[in-house]
């Protein structure tokens, strides 16, 4: 390997670890804004996202997609379902950990590879291997357990996991890039944010202004906690292999989980941890089955029968 091709890998992997490092450690931005509720600070996110990915796009002069786009009518609907159930899951992830849940937040991204891969049988009729067979049962399990411990379903986790799975379906299938699939879908999110904030600011609700420069300037910065990561992920994505930033994607619920644990103080009861462990346990199945398969001779692996493959969304959010 040239010392070119080396240092673009290294430029990559750290752009890899500041994305999933970023993602992570997002759970003690989002307390910050408080007393702002949820859907105030998820509106600001969306109209302050578009502002940050307008300016990058003038940037580098990137229009030529957005023409395209609305000559389109079947990729601009399938947009306006990824907008749809972004806005779902950018808006209980910050209610869940403005709320005190960032532990189950993190349980809905570590269980997403497998709902994932589940949704890649049931929709578009992919074969499993036996190990990720064995990985979806475990998970089940797992999610069977955490119902016993919570008394009642882990809805935060599930509706994460399969709201960021629904996502990374849609957006496989427009096949836009990071920067110009966020500024579609912030585009589509913004009338009606906008809108929000506005009655909001009419009915005497809004704090933007009323809670001083500082916290208005934090709400603004939620548009850069939403491209500055998606930008780094981009940089990795065309430097490093896929299998490797695989393995780094679960950085991010990895440290959330334990900013939950350490620095939230969430209880962690002996059930809960017998349902983590048994997710973890599916979750390195998946991954040794996928470096195995990685490692194959290349004409093995042609010769193999399609399968799901848990990768990372071209997008990760939280």
């Amino acid at each position: 390997m040239s010392e070119k091709s080396k240092g673009e890998q290294r430029t990559g992997l750290l752009n890899g670890f500041a994305a999933y490092g970023l993602w992570g450690l997002v759970p003690l931005f989002w307390p910050l804004l408080k007393p702002a509720g949820a859907v105030e600070i998820l509106a600001h996110r969306m109209v302050w996202s578009l502002a940050v990915v307008a300016v990058a796009l003038l940037f580098v002069r990137r229009w030529a997609w957005a023409g395209e786009l609305l000559r389109q009518p079947r990729r601009l609907g399938l947009v306006a379902v990824a907008a749809a159930v972004i806005t779902v899951n950018w808006g209980v992830y910050i209610w869940s950990v403005n709320s005190g849940h960032v532990v189950e937040a993190s349980l809905g991204y570590f269980i997403n590879p497998l709902v994932t891969i589940a949704m890649g049988v049931l929709l578009l009729k992919e074969r499993l291997r036996p190990v990720q067979w064995a990985a979806v049962g475990v998970g089940f399990a797992a999610v069977i357990v955490l119902t016993v411990g919570y008394g009642q379903p882990p809805w935060i986790s599930l509706t994460l996991a399969f709201s960021f799975a629904t996502y990374g379906l849609v957006k496989k299938k427009v096949g836009l890039g990071g920067i110009e699939s966020l500024a579609a879908e912030t585009a589509i999110q913004f009338l009606p944010a906008l809108g929000y904030l506005v009655w909001l600011s009419s009915r005497g609700e809004s704090t933007f202004a009323s809670e001083g420069a500082g916290h208005g300037a934090l709400l603004a910065a939620t548009g850069v906690v939403t491209a500055l990561p998606l930008v780094c992920f981009g940089a990795a994505a065309i430097r490093v292999p896929l299998s490797t930033l695989g393995l780094l994607q679960y950085l991010a619920p990895v440290f959330q989980f334990l900013l939950g644990v350490l620095y939230f103080h969430e209880a962690m009861p002996v059930e809960r941890w017998a349902g983590f462990g048994l997710v973890w346990g599916a979750l390195c199945l998946l991954t040794a089955d996928a470096w195995r398969t990685v490692r194959r001779p290349g004409r093995e692996r042609e010769l193999d029968v399609p399968t799901v493959t848990a990768v990372p969304s071209s997008s990760v959010d939280v």
